[in-house]
């Protein structure tokens, strides 16, 4: 049902040996691929993993960061865990090439890789225990963990879209002042934020700094790097 090398070099890219292969072979199968061989999917073992890699991050995030209150150690954890964050994780692991799918799904999307890597853990923690799933999931989450945990992320949507977007060095940021209504002691100024001259993003507010923050924020709700009530409540 599944080949050995393939399974012991996907060990190797997520640090970890399993003693029952059963466990990291249905991890990598969509349901698509569950249906036309008639196996089991990884659909139980990501329902898990939700739960563990949700407990394991508000756990951590608990620790390393005492004076944060509720409403912001939410939203930290959820920019954290949110599906381009796992993304990430299955990108970085190679998870594409291991991902099973079957003939009625063709592309390994995202949110198929992002669901992955929520199975894994679940995978991981059902064969070692708590302790290595959470080793597995915060050392391959913590550039995240440390850019959400910085001081000004609640409020620094310019920085966080700039980090985003300008990972790979390829992309171009542009704010453009696109309207100002009103008069010069009460301005409202409107600007689009650009990525390589598409428009991702709009806001508005009192000051440029103001409407160019809106923006971003909008930028990143656009373009499904967290979701709106992630940043708004």
């Amino acid at each position: 049902m599944f080949k050995l090398n393939n399974l012991k070099e996907l060990e190797q890219k997520i640090g970890y040996t399993f003693k029952d292969k059963n466990l990291i072979n249905t991890a990598t199968i969509h349901k698509s691929y569950a249906n036309d061989m008639m196996v089991e999917s990884n659909e139980r073992l990501e329902f898990l993993g939700d739960s563990i890699l949700e407990f394991v991050m508000t756990n951590h995030l608990y620790k390393i960061l005492p004076h944060r209150n509720e409403g912001e150690l939410t939203k930290i954890r959820s920019f954290i865990v949110c599906e381009d964050g796992l993304f990430g994780v299955a990108d970085k692991l190679d998870f594409k090439k291991f991902l099973k799918l079957g003939k009625s799904q063709n592309k390994a999307a995202k949110p198929l890789l992002a669901d992955m890597v929520e199975a894994m853990i679940a995978a991981i923690f059902l064969d070692g225990g708590m302790e290595e799933a959470s080793k597995f999931a915060l050392s391959n989450l913590k550039e995240r963990i440390e850019f959400a945990s910085k001081a000004k992320y609640l409020e620094d949507y310019k920085t966080i879209l700039q980090e985003m977007i300008q990972a790979d060095g390829t992309n171009e940021i542009n704010y453009e002042t696109v309207k100002e209504i009103g008069p010069d002691h009460d301005k409202e100024f409107f600007i689009e934020v650009s990525v390589n001259d598409t428009v991702v993003g709009k806001g508005k507010g009192k000051s440029k700094k103001e409407a160019q923050t809106e923006a971003a924020k909008d930028a990143l709700i656009n373009m499904k790097f967290v979701k709106r009530e992630e940043i708004e409540f």
